[in-house]
This record gives C-alpha cells, sequence and structure tokens, in this order.
C-alpha cells in the first residue's frame, strides 16, 4: 500500500471507516469460525474497539494482560467489563527491568541503544549504523541512528532495551494464543507511530501469513476518530482521561494522562 493510500482512508468520514472495520472484523471473525478474542487495555482506542466487535458478536471475549503498571484507574474500568480474561506475565514489572532495562524514550531509540550496547560479530555494521546513520555502500539513514540528543544514553549507567513489551504484554498474549486457539483482533493505529505506520503501509489492516497472525480493523482511524465514536455512542471509559471537550475544531481529553 502506498503512504497515499493511508492518508485517504485516513480522511474518510467516521461513517465510512466504521463499515470499513465492520467488514474486516467480520472477515477475521469468520476466516477463524469466532475463535477470535479483543485484546483489551482499558485505554480509549481499545475501548472502541471492544464496542465495536460486540456490536456484531457479543460473545467475544476480551483478554487484558495485568502487568502491574497501568493506572489504578484503567484497573477499575476494565474491572467493570463483562467477560473480560485477566493473564499476567511470567515476571514482574522489576525482574524485567532488572534483567531487560529500562525502555527509555521510545521502543524504537531504546532497541538502537541496546544493540549499541551488546557488540557481537555480527552486529558490527549494526551498531556503526545506529552510531553514525551509515550504511555499509555509504547511504546516510537518518531514521536507523541514534538521534543526537539521546547519544548519552549509551553510556547511561543503568540498563536500556525495548524488550519490556514484549515480556510484560506480547508473551502472555501468545501464550493465551496457544492455551484457547483464540486470534487477537487489536486496537493500534497507524498514526500511533512511525513502526505502526510502516507495519500498515506492509501489512495493511490484517495478515494471515507467519508465526504472528494480526487483525487491526482500526488501523486507518485517527484519535480524532476514537473520540467522536466514544461520544456518539456515549461510551463509558477509563476516568484517568477525564472529560472529552472541542477546542479550536479539535476534540480534546482533558485527563492529566492523555494516553490511548
Amino acid at each position: 500500500m502506498q503512504l497515499w493510500q493511508l492518508r485517504q482512508r485516513q480522511s474518510l468520514p467516521l461513517e465510512a471507516k466504521i463499515k470499513m472495520s465492520q467488514a474486516r472484523i467480520r472477515e477475521w471473525y469468520e476466516h477463524w469460525s469466532g475463535q477470535v478474542y479483543v485484546a483489551f487495555s482499558g485505554g480509549k482506542d481499545s475501548t472502541v474497539l471492544l464496542h465495536l466487535v460486540r456490536q456484531m458478536y457479543p460473545d467475544v471475549p476480551a483478554v487484558f494482560v495485568a502487568t502491574g503498571t497501568q493506572y489504578p484507574e484503567v484497573r477499575r474500568f476494565v474491572k467493570t467489563i463483562e467477560n473480560v480474561d485477566w493473564i499476567r506475565p511470567e515476571k514482574s514489572f522489576k525482574q524485567v527491568i532488572e534483567e531487560y532495562g529500562y525502555p527509555v524514550v521510545s521502543k524504537k531509540v531504546a532497541r538502537f541503544i541496546r544493540d549499541v550496547r551488546n557488540p557481537t560479530e555480527r552486529n558490527e555494521a549494526t551498531r556503526h549504523l545506529r552510531l553514525t546513520g551509515y550504511t555499509q555502500d555509504g547511504r546516510y539513514m537518518k531514521g536507523m541512528k541514534i538521534p543526537d540528543r539521546w547519544m548519552f544514553l549509551v553510556n547511561a549507567p543503568f540498563k536500556i532495551s525495548e524488550q519490556c513489551c514484549d515480556v510484560m504484554k506480547k508473551r502472555p498474549f501468545l501464550k493465551h494464543v496457544k492455551q484457547t486457539g483464540r486470534q487477537a483482533i487489536v486496537g493500534t493505529m497507524a498514526e500511533d507511530s512511525q513502526q505502526r505506520e510502516r507495519q500498515y503501509l506492509l501489512h495493511g489492516c490484517m495478515s494471515f501469513d507467519g508465526k504472528l497472525p494480526s487483525c487491526k480493523p482500526l488501523a486507518f482511524w485517527t484519535e480524532q476518530d476514537a473520540l467522536l465514536y466514544i461520544k456518539q455512542n456515549s461510551l463509558d471509559y477509563a476516568s484517568i482521561y477525564g472529560g472529552i471537550e472541542r477546542q479550536n475544531g479539535m476534540l480534546h481529553t482533558t485527563g492529566a494522562h492523555n494516553t490511548g
């Protein structure tokens, strides 16, 4: 898919996006003969996704990974939702940090720093790329380099890694899939990060191939769409976000912690 196609879809009215998302949910549900679940974080986007899915298939379960790092308001909200399976990682956040390191700045930057700080015979070219931005054939790739403002973290006196998310969230979900045979429906959006945008351009909303099939029916939505959907459907959501207000023509949450 081309970037212009994503931008075109992101600019569609919410009503059109709902119909497109419903078609993807239906295809995923039928492909797996109803053996699906909603990956539910208790955030705005997954709240929208869960409502959208259960409008079509009321019995689809939700799965919440209790990492111990969520805000209390989010956990309290999740407890109000019916048919939610709570699963837990095998290691605590403290154990993960001690073993793998802190996910500082972003997962991308943390990964780059981990590459540099863990030299092997095989990653010399990668380490050079992370430090300089230059490939072996002399091409400069700014996006593959540790940003200058974070370069000091290479020598930080503590471990740094992006692996926290893998251990705390991805592994418990994978274990759940193996135990139940159910495949996930996830509420991430392409606008969340450059990495998610790239994944959308490569695979679109759904991928049935590989070790981990994926369904992201809200991938072409925006935060504005999610907030408008919440307002139009009068959905309850975690109190940490506060209210939803319109300012300068845009919807905003008024909570102290405005995360998705």
